[in-house]
């Protein structure tokens, strides 16, 4: 297996997997691969008359997150982030004040999963730990390739994606081995840190080659499984059209978006087919009420009627910023770019309404709810807490 850098849409740089490819086709990518440098064509900044005000409660640090995106953690009275590193840091939600910190003794590649009274984190090498809230370890298991996406714990099952295709289940107590799911996958797949999601004892997880899967929680059964997109073009390279970022659920359908591929979203019993569009993304979605809000592969930001995947509105100022999947914050929107911008729109029409620079490194997750404001993590491992006014 080779991992390859390589410069995609939009000046996205991608992992990508290799399994068992010719060594032509190696030599094919590497020649077109990217110096590493950021490109020249990203947007500029675009100036406009801020109407809300951005105002910082606390900020604070943690060791950077290396090769790998790395997610807060939000429970009802504590923040958790982690470093590529192995630091693992509770926080008080209201003030930032550190209430307890260890080393995990690992390169963390996906994090932070908390629920049920544990911290999750996974490991480069395929370790998996359970802390409890105190920061004291419950149970570390070795899972058979590197973790990639947030693990999730629901109703005592914790579940993870791993590099090689697997989506296992453990209990929560114990780390004790439930079932495991695993799937062909294509030579060539996009290294991506989408989680799955679990609603109401179903896990849904996204695919190599645009699959979508429900995996009943208990037993790892497949309930349905469906196709989002279907792998087009001349090159294994343009025939990729894995699903990158994590599906979003609600009480009535899963949707899910594929990068090079299109949007679609399904009843969540059967999987049927509620309807589906051309759109591809690399970075996810938020699911809201009566609206679907997209990041798309240029950097555009789309809000979709949920029943029709209609357009209702499109902003295109972050166009090659390589922002963020949007997080929804009452009535606006926030996402973080490449430059450690945080950029705020209203959600009733997209508009631009406040910007704030944090530490000019890159903000590679969606903003997350914060009591009344909201949080973001940069690559640097700046910490920020905000509020809107």
């Amino acid at each position: 297996m080779f991992i390859l850098l390589i410069e995609g849409r939009a000046s996205h740089f991608l992992s990508i997997i290799v399994r068992g490819a010719a060594l032509s086709f190696l030599a094919l990518l590497v020649g077109c691969s990217s110096s590493g440098k950021l490109s020249s064509d990203a947007a500029k900044i675009v100036e406009f008359k801020q109407t809300a005000k951005l105002q910082m409660r606390w900020q604070g640090n943690i060791a950077d997150a290396g090769n790998t995106v790395l997610q807060p953690a939000v429970t009802n009275d504590a923040l958790y982030v982690a470093s590529a590193q192995g630091d693992v840091i509770r926080l008080d939600r209201a003030t930032g004040k550190r209430i307890w910190r260890i080393k995990t003794g690992f390169n963390i590649s996906a994090g932070v999963g908390a629920g049920e009274n544990v911290v999750l984190l996974g490991g480069n090498k395929g370790e998996l730990v359970a802390l409890d809230t105190d920061g004291k370890v419950r149970w570390q298991m070795q899972m058979s390739s590197e973790v990639l996406g947030v693990p999730r714990v629901a109703e005592g099952v914790v579940v993870v994606r791993t590099g090689d295709g697997h989506i296992s289940a453990l209990n929560v107590a114990e780390g004790k081995s439930l079932w495991s799911y695993e799937r062909a996958t294509p030579s060539l797949v996009v290294r991506n840190h989408a989680a799955v999601e679990i609603h109401l004892g179903t896990v849904y997880a996204g695919l190599a080659a645009g699959r979508l899967v429900a995996l009943n929680l208990a037993t790892g059964v497949v309930k349905w499984e469906t196709v989002i997109s279907q792998p087009r073009g001349n090159t294994e390279l343009e025939r990729i059209s894995d699903i990158t970022s994590t599906p979003v659920i609600d009480a009535d359908q899963v949707c899910a978006i594929a990068f090079q591929g299109r949007l679609a979203c399904f009843n969540l019993a059967q999987g049927n087919l509620l309807w589906s569009r051309e759109l591809s993304s690399d970075q996810g979605m938020v699911l809201w009420q009566k609206y679907l809000y997209v990041t798309g592969i240029d950097g555009s930001i789309l809000a979709l009627d949920k029943n029709s995947g209609s357009s209702i509105w499109k902003n295109e100022q972050m166009k090659l910023r390589r922002v963020t999947a949007p997080g929804v914050f009452g009535d606006y929107l926030a996402v973080g770019d490449y430059e450690g911008y945080l950029h705020i729109l209203r959600r009733e029409d997209g508009r631009l309404v406040a910007r704030s620079k944090t530490d000019a490194s890159p903000v590679q997750s969606a903003p997350v709810p914060l009591g009344e404001g909201l949080f973001i993590q940069t690559h640097k491992g700046g910490l920020f807490s905000f509020l809107i006014h």
